[in-house]
């Protein structure tokens, strides 16, 4: 302890007020941290780290102006400080300034496509502006990479109900509260949905009543005890009397002819001022909520805890008790790159096996960007006008799609190397990974694979950054030999499949898919696969209604569902 004091009191006053303010922080004295942050960034003016610091004891000590500013200059300093595109996206987003928190979101999502926060975070900051489609795609993105997930439920009820859909607005509000019944939003919205547009009072007073015991009392809680009061004295109607309708009723929206039509009209949230019930809350940061929504006439955000970036000796860890979205370093699903478009279009909506512990990089692919479903319909070549004196015109098909044939290396199972050298050559690998040295690890592990070419681990993981550099031969090569060595892996063989897709070979790739699916018919990411390669690349309609309803009888809630659905209904048979 002598010793810490001693280096402490040694240390110079930039760091040293840096390490002061951090701790104030964590006390809960925000005024005091604000006065050290300031001064360690008089003396750290190039310091991103301590801006974003500077930020978040700001924005806590509610000077919001101030935050903005020290969050603008610490991304000015280091643009890829993600900390600080989260704080600044949140502050904005509490603010209700829903354009400038997508951006903020959207950079944040680029950079860490594996963290349900910045999905959360982005999905609300879309449904603010009014892009419905686009925030279920990115509370679907959440739900993906955490399948337990009350918030992005909660999220796609919200989603669900601005687009008039309020049975399965229900659904999705239902399914968050029974999987975690201490999620308060859920059940007041549930409890909302059911009274104003399912007309299920006996349910809504019961949620109603949920809602209502939770300890600590909601801060809405005397609003809510009065709409429970109303509900167990329903009004009675005279004889000569017509049925009264509360005139501050909010009533239900109504649905959207066509997904088209709500990207380009988008609707905004209903924030009537003087309703006594409609009430939908987006999220709580704790469970059970202790920060609940405030009064029910209005849409309620609850503000996050800022993030705060990690020291730069720190090695990616994060400062506490802060809520902050996880470290790069959390364990990716393959097939995690390509949720950039902002949704995993490829793969089931079902947690991937994770190779983290065996040493496999989950590095997924970096351009599939048709790989998904087209949810908005081709529109047909109008028919010409043919005059009564002209012939008719004959309509001449389409040639089908031609593509070339894959010549197969087909490798024999190798014979045993030298593991003791691959091994060093495998570590180092690893090392440029964590460092986005993706060139230097792509070399490292192609020397583990010449030192031993029976290493599985080593041959996929080259396949996986010679895809992800573009470089398709090596990759296809490379996943050949690890089907040499393991021929029943269903991962390589459906990367294989992504890496013949890419470098043109559709038909190959259509029978490597066919081969996972003939030992394995539940295997979901191989059925999508499937159905986006007919659809797009083959143009067999027949076919790619074969395998996108496999899709849905398997995995009903996948992201793709909806836009599967909307293909279906604009391919009938």
């Amino acid at each position: 302890m002598a010793l810490a004091v001693f280096i402490t009191g040694c240390s110079p006053p930039g760091p040293r007020a840096l390490l002061k303010g951090r701790k104030l922080l964590a006390r809960g004295d925000y005024a005091g941290a604000v006065s050290e942050f300031k001064t360690a960034t008089t003396l750290l003016a190039t310091n991103a780290q301590a801006w974003n610091y500077y930020g978040v004891a700001l924005q806590q000590a509610e000077e919001f102006p101030e935050a903005v500013t020290a969050y603008q200059r610490a991304l000015a300093l280091d643009r890829d400080l993600m900390e600080a595109h989260y704080n600044l996206g949140s502050l904005w987003l509490e603010q209700n300034k829903f354009d400038a928190a997508k951006t903020e979101f959207t950079a944040y999502t680029l950079r860490r496509n594996n963290a349900p926060a910045g999905w959360l975070k982005l999905g609300d900051a879309e449904l603010g502006a009014g892009e419905i489609v686009s925030a279920e795609k990115s509370f679907s993105t959440a739900l993906y990479l955490n399948a337990d997930n009350a918030e992005a439920l909660n999220g796609l009820g919200l989603a669900r109900v601005q687009r008039g859909r309020p049975q399965e607005a229900a659904k999705f509000f239902a399914a968050a509260a029974q999987d975690h019944p201490d999620f308060a939003p859920a059940i007041l919205n549930l409890a909302t949905v059911e009274e104003q547009y399912l007309h299920d009072n006996k349910s809504a007073l019961q949620h109603y009543r949920q809602y209502l015991a939770f300890t600590p009392r909601p801060k809405n809680w005397e609003a809510v005890n009065a709409i429970v009061s109303s509900l167990e004295r329903p009004e009675t109607v005279g004889e000569n009397s017509a049925p009264k309708q509360n005139p501050m009723e909010t009533p239900a929206p109504k649905p959207q002819k066509s997904v088209e039509n709500e990207t380009r009209t988008p609707r905004t949230y209903a924030r009537p001022e003087t309703s006594s019930r409609t009430q939908f809350v987006s999220r709580s940061n704790s469970y059970p909520p202790s920060r609940p929504a405030t009064t029910p006439a209005q849409i309620v955000r609850v503000a996050p805890e800022p993030a705060i970036a990690a020291p730069s000796n720190s090695r990616g860890t994060t400062a506490k008790p802060f809520a902050e979205p996880p470290p790069e370093s959390a364990p990716e699903k393959h097939g995690v790159l390509h949720k950039l478009n902002p949704i995993h279009w490829f793969e089931s909506s079902k947690p991937q096996k994770s190779y983290s512990e065996s040493g496999i990089t989950p590095l997924p692919s970096p351009d599939e960007d048709n790989d998904r479903v087209t949810s908005t319909p081709v529109n047909p070549m109008p028919a010409p006008a043919i005059s009564s004196s002209a012939p008719p015109v004959k309509i001449v098909s389409a040639a089908p799609p031609t593509f070339p044939n894959y010549l197969y290396l087909s490798p024999r199972k190798p014979k045993f190397g030298d593991r003791v050298a691959a091994s060093g050559y495998f570590t180092k690998a690893r090392e440029y990974e964590q460092a986005s040295r993706w060139s230097d690890a792509m070399d490292q592990y192609r020397r583990a694979t010449e030192a031993d070419p029976t290493w599985f681990e080593a041959q996929y993981n080259y396949g996986v950054l010679a895809y992800r550099l573009r470089d398709f031969g090596a990759s296809l090569a490379a996943y050949e030999m690890a089907l040499a060595i393991q021929p029943d892996s269903v991962d390589a063989r459906y990367n294989f499949a992504l890496a013949l897709k890419a470098a043109g070979y559709v038909p190959d790739a259509v029978s490597e898919l066919k081969k996972i699916i003939a030992a394995n018919p539940d295997e979901v990411r191989a059925q999508l696969a499937l159905g986006n390669l007919y659809a797009q690349q083959l143009r067999d309609s027949a076919q790619a209604r074969e395998h996108y309803l496999k899709v849905l009888q398997l995995d009903p809630r996948n992201p793709q569902a909806a836009d599967i659905q909307f293909w279906l209904s604009a391919h009938p048979r």
